[in-house]
């Protein structure tokens, strides 16, 4: 297989280059905290088609960014953004690149207290702090899109 490394994000990620990671700001972390309407779109299998936004929980957790999907690592979402790397998220009326990188350990600990917290009213809470859910946690970073 020929890869231009210039095709496409995951092209970039195979090639070894930097897809200009930002971070976010304390107010885009505040407003998605605060939010409850999260969509994403990893790429797809082209590596540029955005795929149809799908709504999800998300938490915030020392100034990072963290999503779970319901299904676990079955659910088609997180398998395109673990393959592509790369998608986009609309939360609390913002738009943006990002990459998603899968995280395990400890810190799901304090990502668990978080949708405790968020979420503690909804009878799905229990599923999204199981092992299910929590096998597939996501650490969302925005990236530039120069």
């Amino acid at each position: 297989m020929i890869v231009r490394c210039d095709q496409d994000a995951t092209a970039a990620l195979i090639c070894g280059k930097e897809m200009n990671v930002t971070t976010w700001s304390k107010d885009e972390l505040s407003k998605i905290a605060e939010s409850d309407d999260l969509h994403i779109s990893p790429f797809r299998a082209d590596g540029k088609t955005y795929g149809t936004p799908t709504w999800i929980w998300s938490v915030v957790v020392d100034d990072a960014l963290y999503v779970r999907p319901y299904n676990g690592q079955s659910s088609t979402w997180y398998q395109s953004a673990m393959r592509q790397k790369a998608g986009r998220i609309t939360a609390a009326g913002m738009t943006k690149e990002v990459i998603f990188e899968p995280v395990n350990g400890p810190v799901n600990d304090p990502i668990d207290d978080a949708y405790q917290a968020k979420y503690k009213s909804s009878p799905y809470l229990n599923p999204m702090i199981g092992n299910r859910a929590r096998s597939a946690t996501v650490k969302v970073t925005p990236r530039g899109t120069a």
